[in-house]
């Protein structure tokens, strides 16, 4: 075990953190506040390589693995969890379902303009009846000679509206089936393919959320991923590295939370000595720094398995659960210490506690990864 960057993930950091620095950190309530999903930060992001981490360098993609993966997202999630979002989503479920399940012209046609951010990626699962129960879901497909007749609608659908492409799950069997469900790949442009609603969000909001609407839609079937029947079964597996994404953006919520809040401990003075000698206060950071290094240990230690090909469910839904409602604790803490300073917009942590609580929402509830936990365990 080592438990030191390699030099990789160093270099990885620092030039994220440089990137953030110049690029995200001065313009983070600009967007917030405008709810403004900055696709030109995302294009400067595609060229430095980080919207194809896990892609392969044959597909115009950066080639490294999960380890590295964690240090993008947590990195930039550190000054901003939108973007931090927007990448994980980018990169762990539109494209890396592309380059799991795609045969190898999708992956040519495809995987290079998604690695170079040329094209930005959505993935379609959820949908407005049908949140943690994907298996009853209404958006449906009709073979209808080479092509698939679709409609219906997606939502909470991350790039929705500014995505060029999207792998949506949809209906080909029976209602409940999971071998009822195939993905396919939607392009922009497609007739009767279009977006809804943006949603209006309490945190998390330069990273666009919105409806995905299927009006009669005419998709080839060169575009179906893998065999028909099998969307679930590939859905759930690109979740397992999803959860992982979603660890890694709670680990950079935590540590920026944290962060902030250390500082401004050792700053700000009461009855003559810094917040930060005072027992209640120094306390709360001890548990901080406890479940973020508990955190840490478990995404890479999924992340592992995940870079050995190992079964990654039980450890992943794990990480995810665990990190994600760290995060929670350790913003409300974060302001907290920040007293009613926290409350306000003129420090980082207002911005940390709205984010962190999509966490424990996103790609599998909090009580869902309970769920998959527990029966695995029960199957042991």
């Amino acid at each position: 075990m080592n438990f030191e960057y390699n030099e990789t993930q160093s270099m990885i950091a620092q030039s994220i953190r440089d990137f953030a620095e110049k690029n995200i950190r001065p313009n983070i309530m600009e967007w917030d506040e405008a709810q403004i999903f900055p696709i030109p930060l995302f294009k400067k992001l595609g060229e430095m390589g980080f919207m194809g981490v896990l892609v392969p360098e044959e597909y115009g993609g950066s080639g490294l693995g999960y380890h590295e993966y964690i240090t993008v997202v947590e990195e930039i999630s550190k000054v901003d969890p939108s973007i931090g979002l927007s990448v994980a989503a980018h990169n762990s479920l539109c494209t890396n379902h592309i380059l799991t399940f795609g045969n190898e012209e999708q992956k040519k046609k495809w995987l290079p303009k998604l690695a170079t951010a040329e094209y930005i990626g959505a993935w379609g699962l959820t949908e407005h009846n049908t949140g943690s129960d994907a298996g009853g879901m209404n958006t449906t497909a009709v073979k209808d000679g080479d092509e698939w007749i679709v409609n219906g609608a997606k939502n909470f659908i991350t790039h929705a509206i500014s995505g060029d492409i999207a792998v949506v799950i949809v209906r080909t069997g029976e209602k409940g089936d999971s071998k009822g469900m195939t993905a396919f790949v939607f392009e922009k442009g497609m007739k009767g393919f279009t977006s809804g609603k943006k949603e209006n969000k309490l945190g998390m909001r330069a990273s666009e959320t919105a409806e995905l609407v299927f009006d009669g839609c005419r998709v080839p079937d060169a575009n179906r991923l893998g065999e028909v029947g099998q969307g679930f079964v590939q859905a759930m597996k690109i979740l397992d590295g999803g959860r992982i994404s979603i660890g890694a953006l709670s680990l950079g919520i935590a540590k920026g939370a944290y962060e902030a809040a250390l500082k401004y401990s050792k700053e700000r003075h009461q009855f003559g000595q810094p917040i930060s000698n005072f027992q209640g206060i120094s306390f709360k950071l001890a548990d901080m720094a406890t479940e973020i290094e508990a955190s840490e240990l478990l995404l890479h230690k999924a992340a592992f398995l995940k870079q050995q090909h190992k079964p990654v469910t039980t450890l992943g839904a794990m990480a995810k659960m665990y990190a994600s409602e760290a995060c929670v604790r350790i913003a409300n803490e974060a302001v907290q210490i920040h007293g009613g300073y926290g409350y306000t917009k003129d420090y980082p942590v207002e911005k940390f506690y709205r984010d962190a609580k999509l966490c424990t929402i996103g790609e599998g509830t909090t009580e869902i990864q309970k769920v998959v936990i527990s029966r695995n365990l029960l199957k042991e």
